[in-house]
């Protein structure tokens, strides 16, 4: 029995709030969270990382799977997953078994993100009425975004009862999922590609394992194994998926220049504006001396602009493509930016809030158009691997662009600190921009090439 296109969206839509608001939520209350556990310098980083781990590891491999296997079936498995790793963190003796949990709640949301989105597909084949439900799920990725670090500053210090009501949701949405889903998967044969999913997970993992221990410093002998692990295993897995045929990631998509893009801007909004926001409410705590609850209401304005946003792009003509909605939402995000790029202790949060708008406008226009893209890119037998490939690049951009950060910005003097932020705002826009220029020079080639791909 087919599903009804609306409760399709309320499933994807909800579970990718759900994904995001757990990505986001302790955020706001990383000193709390590292107080109570008694976790060093080192742990905290993992604390803010270690999520990523798990969905950069896991989202790629979700959506293959969910193609071949059942992609309700993997989309309710990873909410419970996502439950089981929240309980984790909600009993946690010590920063170990959290960081633990937060891996695991990871994997979990991986699947609710690559097959949330990977569904919509089938639920909406026509390009208008695709883009009025990838607008709404960019919208609820916003609003998980938006939600998370709010509810986690109001739970600051008895942030175990956070968990407690994440894994409620997570089994919530697992219901919502079996109950509102109809299994939608590949007509072709199952596969299985173990050593695929083996080589990639061993590869991001170690890529981004290297990208967290390299914020205390680049040349210690793990830091170099860690490095050298990742290149290995990684250029071990695309020799395998080209020997094999794409069992686990079909190379012969990234012909498609809207894939291209897409990957691209996916990203490059990871590296640039997403890293940023994640680290701002501890620029906010750290280097204006604001409350968490504080913080979190100001990168509210970035957010909750960011949804608004989403939810009108849907109204876009569908001549305007998709890769001139990306570069145009990452120039608009690159504006934004800048006023945030002169930010000292003096400053007050009312100097940001137009920067934040201008940046949430920009984010929701990228998220929205991703979501269209990862879909709309890859033939209707491969949009979980479609949605894998989008939300892997963003992921793994976003590591890469918290480390930059990180390493740019964490200074004991607010003074050091905030000037360290500016620099790293500085970054961002150039990697905004730069991403705008490289997706307008891919659509004008494809173009050149071939008709308009929408």
């Amino acid at each position: 029995m087919a599903s009804r296109p609306g409760a399709v969206l309320v499933a994807s839509g909800g579970a990718t709030l759900l994904a995001l608001f757990v990505f986001t939520a302790p955020l706001s209350i990383v000193p709390a969270v590292a107080g109570g556990l008694g976790a060093g310098a080192v742990a905290t980083s993992w604390i803010l990382s270690s999520m990523s781990l798990g969905l950069a590891v896991a989202l790629l491999p979700a959506g293959a799977i969910g193609d071949d296997f059942g992609r309700r079936r993997v989309f309710v498995a990873g909410a419970v997953v996502t439950a089981a790793g929240s309980l984790l963190c909600a009993v946690a003796p010590g920063p170990l078994t959290f960081i633990g949990g937060r891996v695991v709640e990871g994997l979990g949301s991986a699947a609710l993100i690559a097959c949330g989105l990977a569904v919509l597909g089938p639920a909406f084949p026509d390009a208008a009425g695709r883009g009025r439900a990838t607008g709404l799920w960019g919208a609820c990725l916003g609003a998980g975004i938006a939600i998370g670090p709010l509810v986690g500053a109001a739970l600051d210090h008895h942030w175990r009862v956070l968990y407690v009501v994440i894994a409620v949701l997570s089994l919530g949405v697992a219901v919502l999922g079996r109950v509102l889903l109809a299994e939608s998967e590949s007509d072709r044969p199952r596969t299985v590609d173990l050593p695929g999913a083996l080589l990639l997970g061993g590869g991001l993992a170690a890529l981004l394992a290297a990208l967290t221990e390299g914020r205390q410093g680049w040349t210690s002998p793990l830091e170099l194994a860690l490095i050298a692990a990742a290149v290995v295993l990684l250029t071990a897995f695309f020799a395998h998926q080209h020997r094999s045929g794409g069992g686990m990631l079909d190379l012969t998509l990234f012909r498609r220049p809207a894939l291209v893009s897409a990957t691209a801007g996916a990203f490059v909004a990871g590296a640039g504006v997403t890293a940023l926001m994640a680290f701002l409410c501890t620029m906010l705590e750290n280097g204006l001396a604001l409350s968490p609850l504080a913080a979190a209401l100001v990168v509210l304005a970035w957010s909750a602009t960011s949804v608004v946003s989403a939810i009108l792009t849907r109204r876009l003509p569908s001549t305007f493509s998709g890769g001139a909605r990306l570069s145009a939402g990452l120039v608009a995000v690159a504006a934004g930016l800048v006023p945030l790029a002169f930010v000292t202790p003096a400053s007050g949060p009312a100097a940001l809030l137009p920067g934040l708008v201008v940046a949430g406008f920009g984010t929701g226009v990228v998220n929205a158009s991703l979501g269209r893209e990862a879909v709309a890119s890859v033939p209707p037998h491969r949009t979980g691997m479609g949605s894998g490939i989008n939300n892997t690049s963003r992921y793994v951009g976003a590591a890469l662009g918290v480390t930059v950060v990180s390493v740019l910005a964490v200074h004991p003097s607010r003074e050091a600190l905030t000037a360290g932020w500016n620099t790293a705002v500085v970054v961002g826009i150039a990697v905004s921009l730069a991403g705008a220029a490289a997706i307008a020079a891919l659509t004008a080639r494809a173009r050149r090439v071939t008709p308009a791909v929408v």
